[in-house]
């Protein structure tokens, strides 16, 4: 099955003014009510990560999850959930981050990860990078190393894969929106 981004495009819907004035908001709700499209994405990460070297998945609350945990499954790694704080039960390391919008904090179980391991990392869409740079940072706080960091989506005017590649953490985004595209 061939990867068609204008497909895919057209399966996110953009939320003008959300969640504040100024914002277009990239929904990615209408691309997981098509079962096609869900097919196409996963398929997409499956082939470039099934022969890949790494130890673990990670995926960002929530909307992470949703992709995360289909690429864990196919691909039979450990998924590690990186959530908002005060989600988890067992102890956590904590990551603070600016985001578009104020600041938030980040935080995964402690013994999530070990020396050694490598994680590929996932959201939904790379902006500023915050969450996933706090992700970085925990994994490596953990001892581990980022293998990457996946997305739908890229909206490279704001810096976010940028601000990871000059951390060492390579990018992989299948479609991108400029600020100003609806």
């Amino acid at each position: 099955m061939a990867f068609d981004t204008f497909d895919i495009k057209s399966l996110i819907r953009p939320v003008i003014d959300f969640p504040k004035p100024g914002v277009i908001f990239r929904d990615i709700t209408p691309l997981f009510q098509s079962p096609r499209a869900v097919r196409l994405v996963a398929d997409s990460f499956i082939h470039r990560y099934v022969e890949a070297d790494f130890s673990h998945i990670g995926a960002m609350d929530a909307r992470g999850f949703l992709i995360g945990s289909i690429i864990a499954h196919q691909l039979n790694k450990p998924l590690i959930l990186f959530r908002k704080q005060g989600k988890l039960p067992a102890d956590v390391l904590s990551e603070g981050y600016q985001t578009e919008y104020g600041e938030a904090f980040l935080e995964v179980h402690a013994d999530s990860l070990c020396e050694g391991d490598s994680v590929l990392i996932f959201d939904d869409l790379i902006a500023t990078g915050g969450t996933l740079i706090a992700a970085a940072n925990l994994v490596r706080r953990m001892g581990a190393k980022v293998f990457e960091a996946g997305a739908i989506i890229d909206l490279p005017e704001l810096g976010g894969s940028q601000r990871l590649n000059d951390m060492n953490v390579p990018t992989y985004c299948l479609t991108q929106f400029s600020l100003s595209e609806k």
